[in-house]
């Protein structure tokens, strides 16, 4: 089993991300995350999906998008080097000036941003890859045990102009 992504470009009609999310639900596929937004065609939206599969049922699932008539595109971003980020906001409540301090502070070691608080309660922002959001979901359930709660979007990728590490 690998972790996968795949870029959709699709009509952007009414009903067609419930019946791509179907097709994968009517397989039994389980799906990671799936982003979707317009692009610069107003008729066309772009879907980023993220799921886990082998090879044979992933080969599966890209013959089956393609055969999509609302499917316009299928890229397999698996192995291709791309820029993909992830948003993600989180708080962290019943803080004391102690812990709204470490905050501030790990904001900065992680590059987030501290958007909102009161004198007990801190909101942050985080847009990072996947696994660096987990890294700081880790951190932050380590010294806020039962304090934090987090909500993740999927993430959106585009291919990168040059060669990059993932």
């Amino acid at each position: 089993m690998k972790k996968r992504w795949i870029c959709l470009f699709v009509e952007n009609d009414i009903g067609v991300l419930a019946r791509i999310s179907g097709l994968f639900s009517g397989k039994s596929y389980n799906l990671n995350s799936l982003t979707v937004g317009t692009t610069e065609d107003e008729t066309i939206s772009r879907m980023t999906i993220s799921l886990t599969s082998d090879d044979k049922t992933f080969e599966q699932i890209k013959k089956q998008l393609n055969r999509s008539v609302e499917v316009i595109k299928v890229i397999d971003f698996t192995d291709i080097a791309i820029h993909m980020k992830e948003l993600m906001f989180v708080r962290i409540n019943n803080c004391s000036y102690q812990d709204i301090d470490e905050v501030f502070k790990i904001s900065k070691i992680f590059n987030i941003s501290v958007i909102d608080y009161t004198p007990s309660t801190v909101l942050i922002e985080s847009v990072q890859t996947e696994n660096r959001n987990n890294d700081l979901i880790t951190l932050l359930e380590k010294c806020y045990t039962n304090r934090i709660e987090f909500v993740r979007g999927g993430s959106v990728a585009i291919e990168a102009l040059s060669i990059i590490d993932r």
